[in-house]
């Protein structure tokens, strides 16, 4: 029987789909460019609040601001930063930093302790407590005058201060008092008639640097069982041989500032007000620099007092200059996702579970460390083998390890090196104790080897 071929009538319309190619085309595209535009609106945070500004940052000029102190903190030579990073999202990003914090009267308690309690062990921080209520002039006065214009008002103590743990047990109470002591300093209050004191911390390691005529506490710090010597000399406070010995020196200090007025512009308005405000920030980072680092940034946050923009990675993907590797990683993912379809060889057998060689064991040596927090076991062994490594390539025969180390300091004074010496380099770096410490002083060796073997 022959086979008999079936075929279409010549002529005849080929089989449409039941949508147009360019309407499914259109669909798509603009589907697409919806989607993307709600994703940007999403992270570049258009939800109306804008124009909405806070007084108590150090991005205000009121009188309860703190733009002045930030101000003259970058004009002696100290590294400002003005974050609105969300900090309970991305604590580690501030580690080694001090972080001042400036809560308003609406600030969430859970946040604020989750931040200080996290803060223990990742650098010094101080907390300016809020004592004014800022309202329009128009409203108080029932004047016509600019938008922008505010008045400072007593406000009452913060409802949520006994809600946060480390502050529990703990009062702020208001009053009168025409001076002020501490620091080495003395003074009259910015408003007499008003100063925000702390009371009740007998219960505390609560230690008084600035206190009011009758005694109570303005600005004072938590030791929290640490080891803090310039605070400790700045507020003249001694301890025993016994209670130094038990002083744990990885832990950073917490600075409570009761009352605002001696750190806002209202408070920097006086010299010495402002030269104690210094002095308390200065004395909380001082013991964390080493011989040939940087000073440690100062960090002033924005976001506890409402004003925060989370910096999530789909608000930088669109913004220069990801914007056009956020494109390219788009075409990208097209030509993957059509490539998923046609794949190419067989699947690729699946990574041992357990990795093997040394790269693995040097990393599990490093957790180990990290997870044991003994960053003062890493400053002597790597001091060591830098020098070994710079006096085998100088070809400098010293055993000894001084007369090693003073060798290459003769070496970098052959060549005329303006930076720090290698000897007292590697000395800090074996007495570092901090993590940011050990991370300075390692960067310093290396550069100096990077100068005398390149």
């Amino acid at each position: 029987m022959s086979e008999v071929a079936v075929t279409a009538p010549v002529g005849a319309p080929a089989a449409r789909g039941p949508f147009a190619l360019r309407g499914v085309l259109a669909l798509v595209t603009v589907g697409s460019a919806v989607f993307l535009l709600l994703l940007y609106a999403i992270g570049a945070g258009w939800n109306g609040s804008a124009g909405r500004t806070a007084t108590e940052t150090a991005d205000s000029n009121a009188l309860n601001g703190f733009t002045a102190l930030a101000d003259l903190l970058e004009r002696r030579g100290q590294e400002v930063i003005r974050t609105r990073g969300r900090l309970s999202a991305g604590i580690d990003e501030w580690d080694g930093n001090l972080l001042v914090i400036t809560p308003g009267l609406g600030t969430d308690p859970a946040e604020l302790g989750e931040v200080i309690e996290a803060r223990r062990y990742q650098g010094p921080t101080v907390v300016i407590l809020p004592k004014w209520v800022v309202v329009p002039v128009g409203e108080v006065e029932g004047e016509d005058v600019p938008d922008d214009w505010v008045r400072t008002l007593p406000g009452p103590a913060p409802e949520w201060f006994a809600r946060v743990p480390e502050f529990a047990g703990m009062a702020l109470a208001h009053g009168t008092s025409a001076r002020w002591q501490g620091a080495g300093l003395r003074g009259a209050p910015a408003n007499p008639k008003m100063v925000q004191a702390l009371v009740n911390t007998t219960d505390k390691q609560l230690l008084p640097l600035v206190t009011d005529g009758e005694g109570d506490l303005l600005v004072g710090y938590w030791n929290r069982g640490g080891w803090h010597p310039a605070l400790a000399a700045l507020g003249g406070i001694s301890f025993s041989r016994a209670e130094e010995d038990a002083q744990d020196a990885d832990i950073y200090p917490l600075v409570i500032v009761a009352e605002p007025d001696l750190f806002n512009n209202s408070g920097m308005a006086d010299r010495t007000r402002a030269r104690a405000a210094v002095a308390v920030i200065e004395a909380a980072m001082d013991e964390t620099a080493i011989e040939g680092a940087d000073a440690m940034p100062i960090v002033f946050d924005s976001t506890i007092d409402g004003l925060g923009q989370g910096q999530n990675l789909l608000t930088l993907a669109f913004r220069p200059p990801f914007l056009a590797a956020t494109l390219c990683l788009l075409v990208a993912m097209l030509v993957i996702g059509w490539r998923a379809f046609r794949r190419f060889g067989s699947p690729l057998a699946a990574p041992p579970a357990m990795a093997l060689g040394k790269t693995q064991l040097a990393s599990n040596g490093a957790a180990l460390i990290q997870r044991a927090r003994r960053w003062h076991l890493l400053g002597a062994p790597y001091a060591a083998l830098v020098a070994g490594r710079i006096a085998a390539a100088l070809q400098i025969r010293a055993g000894d390890e001084a007369a090693r180390e003073a060798a290459i300091d003769a070496a970098l004074d052959r060549q005329g090196h303006p930076g720090p010496r290698f000897a007292p380099t590697a000395e800090s770096l074996r007495q570092a104790r901090r993590l940011p410490d050990v991370l300075r002083g390692a960067a310093a060796l290396r550069s100096i080897e990077r100068t005398l073997t390149k």
